[in-house]
């Protein structure tokens, strides 16, 4: 059996719940001599005389709770000696590596990460014994991300017309992850329950997983014209578009932490250069819900667009190359109709505002 302090995320009881697969119990415990501060990676230890750092000792945990531990770490436990009400005693901790000067505070990171972490926990050691220790470190702004997303999936959709699910309506007899990078591919064998009350065979279904994704269309009432985007994309061009450049609202995946309102305030600036303030949701649905997770929030910008508002941007961390095109309503709905405006969110967004024309210009 074996003894460790925890001083990050998993002091959290979620998160450490998560990643041993059983709950367990602890009291608390400091380390002196160091205190918790910020890194990339998430709270490390970094050495500071006179401080102290606050946390929970685990005692008798086995060699499988250290395997999973070691996985959700992805680094080592070395032996330290903690200071309790029952006197000193050594434990096994996860130092981190290095860290900023900014003290990391427990309670703000459980008020605003504390869910979404320990989602992602559970979708991390989903990999324990089949990804190495290190894979979800590289992916772990997507795992927070997707980790968010459903989150939100638990109360986004109202269910006034559709059935209500209950526990055993999906089972779900097998799932593996074949590729997983930014996005991922989910594989499963399941079966759900039929409208009559009967479940289903067990079907196999592949699914696209990403974050939610929010988008904006800058629409000035005045002038009556818009603001959009042109930039290169991949599933165009996969799937043998000659033109792979596509017309399309402003828009960016939502990074955990985020909300789409946010979301689509920081993409009209990266993308566009335009600060925005005026935002109005519009619509949320799924993109392709027969094979993505995607889900998308549509928003317009109720702004001033001068004749010089267009012009190139994008992250250039990012590879981002973006045109910006100023262009009246009618010209948008054009674009849209005659099927150069192939792109859904788009075509969703100038609709929603041919109907609301009229409204928004009084």
């Amino acid at each position: 059996m074996t003894d460790f302090f925890f001083y990050g995320t998993l002091r959290h009881p979620p998160v450490l719940e998560a990643v041993l697969g059983h709950p367990v119990s602890g009291r608390p415990a400091r380390l002196s001599g160091q205190r918790v501060v910020e890194s990339d990676a998430g709270p490390v230890l970094f050495a500071a005389e006179g401080s102290v750092a606050p946390g929970l000792l685990v005692t008798g945990l086995t060699e499988a709770d250290r395997a999973r531990l070691d996985h959700y770490e992805a680094g080592e436990a070395i032996p330290m000696t903690l200071e309790t009400e029952r006197g000193r005693v050594k434990a096994l901790v996860y130092p981190g590596a290095a860290g900023s000067d900014q003290d990391w505070s427990f309670d703000d990171w459980v008020d605003g990460w504390g869910t979404i972490t320990a989602e992602t926990a559970g979708d991390i050691m989903r990999g324990f014994g089949i990804n190495p220790p290190h894979a979800h470190l590289a992916r772990l702004p997507m795992l927070l991300g997707r980790a968010h997303a459903r989150i939100r999936a638990a109360n986004d959709m109202p269910r006034e017309s559709r059935g209500v699910a209950e526990a055993g309506d999906v089972e779900v007899i097998a799932a593996r992850e074949p590729y997983a990078h930014f996005f991922a591919v989910e594989e499963y064998d399941l079966r759900f329950r039929r409208f009559d009350g009967t479940m289903s065979p067990v079907v196999n279904r592949a699914v696209f997983v990403s974050g939610d994704a929010a988008t904006l269309v800058p629409y000035d009432p005045v002038r009556d014209r818009v603001l959009v985007i042109e930039q290169f994309r991949p599933g165009p061009f996969a799937r043998g578009d000659r033109q792979p450049w596509l017309i399309e609202p402003i828009a960016g995946r939502i990074d955990a932490g985020e909300n789409p309102r946010s979301t689509v305030l920081r993409e009209a600036v990266e993308e566009a250069g335009l600060n925005v303030s005026e935002v109005r949701e519009i619509m949320r649905y799924y993109s392709s819900p027969g094979t993505m997770t995607e889900f998308l929030y549509c928003f317009v910008a109720l702004c001033d667009l001068p004749d010089d508002i267009a012009q190139t941007g994008g992250l250039v961390e990012e590879a981002e190359d973006i045109r910006g095109h100023l262009m009246s309503l009618d010209d948008l709905l054009k674009l849209v109709n005659s099927g150069e405006g192939a792109n859904g969110p788009l075509v969703v967004t100038a609709q929603w505002l041919a109907l609301n024309r009229d409204a928004l210009r009084l």
